[in-house]
């Protein structure tokens, strides 16, 4: 027992001095961050899809786990950066380190960024490192995987299912029909699809935004030259993947010295000690080459290895998949213990016309339809919903027939549980089992998640979320999800089975 404690206080002591280390800075004036421009999607619907694919790299590579001294260490800095972001133009921003010996780094719409183990050995100081991570938080606060969006190609299997949504296939009404987040392009990208190769003008416009980043931060800019130089050099006739999704936009020094040039002038921070603490400890991490790691992904290695280390990404449960479903509904900032008597049903039931779809539904729950394609149809009372997602209530969504392809009622429910296992860390719990729902046969599957809202004492809950699916006589398939917490699934049920037997499709 003696050892253990003192192991433990070696370790306490070490990733305190990490945090000690990075934790107090000042931001300083100097240069205006720029306008980053307008995009199509919305933040929740960029939040929503880098997300999803920060789900899926823990599915497809070795991550470190949280309380590792380099995860500890990344945050710290990325922290750092941050604070120098003007707060109308940042997102929340999470970091992770992948076990890779290649030197690489990128950030997913929405704030999730990655840092290869290789790129925390090979940096020369801690401004180096802050300088690529720089770099690429300067591409989310520019949105340019949202600005490249329509020109990816969707590669998940939902998005197969979905990218045509019910109304457009001639089955919507005129409010836009069953369009929701499994038909929203760009939501169901994989992570390697968001990795895109920027073009010479974004890695012009995410070296202008880092240099300041740099500069506020109390780094000097030159740094984020003196690694992209330090890339080119270990390069060679095969240059790092880094360098081949980051084209040089030509003369980058050059453009930093000019950039610099008229900024105030102040004396810039050197290296922590926590910065060459972590960099040794991570000499002695194991990590792997992108062939080990390609490897594998496809035996589904990392995600059994991610877990057993105890690193894991869990978003909101169904949540994290319906992000941006309710945006007509009023959701409290920071969510706390919802009383009973403020989501009950009451008032007895009324009936929404939805297009292809009647159904009652209880008379205290709102109606959302949604404002744009990749949104839900959200039915719930206003106190089961938060920014964090749906607490209670029901959320409806459609596919076409085009996008199923011929599947059957069996292969596309399976499929569509498949992706919320691995992409939002759903767990199933049973198996399906057939349902009768407005005359024609369905599937009816109960997961489990985490509820967005907290238990009454404040801690986190545990949510069930039952899927039901019903194929339709054009082809196409309507999807039900009802959420409530799994403690409170008894009092719920019998509105969701009544709301189930009032389903009239047109």
């Amino acid at each position: 027992m003696l050892s253990i404690n003192r192991g433990i206080s070696r370790r306490a002591s070490f990733l305190a001095s990490l945090l000690i280390a990075t934790f107090v800075w000042a931001q300083s004036e100097g240069p205006a961050f720029p306008d980053p421009g307008k995009v199509s999607m919305s933040r929740d619907q960029q939040r929503a899809m880098g997300l999803q694919a920060a789900q899926q790299v823990y599915q497809q590579m070795p991550v470190l786990p949280d309380n590792s001294p380099e995860t500890q260490y990344i945050r710290a800095l990325g922290q750092k950066l941050v604070a120098t972001i003007p707060s109308d133009h940042t997102w929340p921003f999470e970091f992770h380190v992948v076990a890779q010996k290649e030197i690489n780094a990128f950030a997913l719409p929405g704030g999730p960024m990655f840092v290869n183990i290789g790129t925390i050995t090979s940096a020369v100081n801690e401004a180096q490192l802050a300088g690529v991570m720089g770099h690429e938080m300067s591409h989310v606060y520019m949105q340019h995987s949202a600005k490249q969006e329509s020109k990816a190609q969707k590669t998940s299997m939902i998005a197969e299912l979905a990218s045509v949504a019910l109304g457009a296939s001639g089955v919507g009404n005129k409010a836009g029909g069953l369009v929701g987040q499994l038909g929203q392009e760009g939501i169901q990208m994989g992570a390697q699809t968001l990795m895109l190769k920027y073009s010479r003008t974004d890695e012009s416009q995410a070296d202008n935004v880092g240099t300041m980043i740099l500069y506020k931060a109390g780094y000097d800019p030159h740094a984020l030259a003196d690694f992209f130089e330090t890339l080119q050099q270990q390069g060679g006739k095969l240059p790092p993947q880094f360098l081949s999704d980051h084209p040089n936009p030509g003369n980058r020094r050059e453009a930093i010295e000019k950039e610099i040039a008229n900024w105030p002038q102040q004396n810039f921070t050197g290296d922590s000690g926590a910065f060459e603490k972590v960099r040794q400890h991570a000499m002695g991490v194991k990590a792997y080459t992108a062939e080990e790691i390609a490897a594998g992904a496809k035996s589904g290695q990392w995600a059994q290895q991610n877990q057993r280390a105890g690193a894991t990404f869990n978003p909101s449960g169904a949540n994290a998949l319906m992000a941006g479903s309710s945006a007509g509904v009023a959701q409290p900032a920071h969510p706390s213990a919802t009383s009973l008597e403020s989501v009950a049903p009451r008032g007895g039931m009324v009936e929404a016309n939805l297009g292809p779809v009647t159904l009652q539904h209880p008379a205290n729950w709102q109606v959302e339809m949604p404002e744009q394609q990749g949104q839900f149809v959200t039915i719930a009372p206003e106190a089961g919903v938060t920014k964090q997602g749906i607490g209670y209530g029901v959320l409806l969504n459609g596919i076409s027939g085009q996008q199923l392809q011929g599947m059957s009622i069996d292969q596309a429910t399976a499929r569509i549980v498949q992706q919320m296992q691995q992409n939002q860390g759903l767990q199933l719990l049973g198996k399906d089992a057939p349902i009768t729902i407005g005359g024609i046969q369905g599937r009816s599957v109960m997961l489990q998640s985490v509820s967005p809202i907290p238990g009454p004492g404040g801690q986190q809950q545990k949510e069930r979320d039952w899927l039901i699916t019903v194929p339709q006589r054009d082809g196409s398939l309507i999807l039900f999800v009802f959420v409530v917490p799994e403690a409170n699934i008894g009092q719920f049920r019998p509105a969701f089975v009544s709301m189930l037997e009032s389903v009239q499709f047109h």
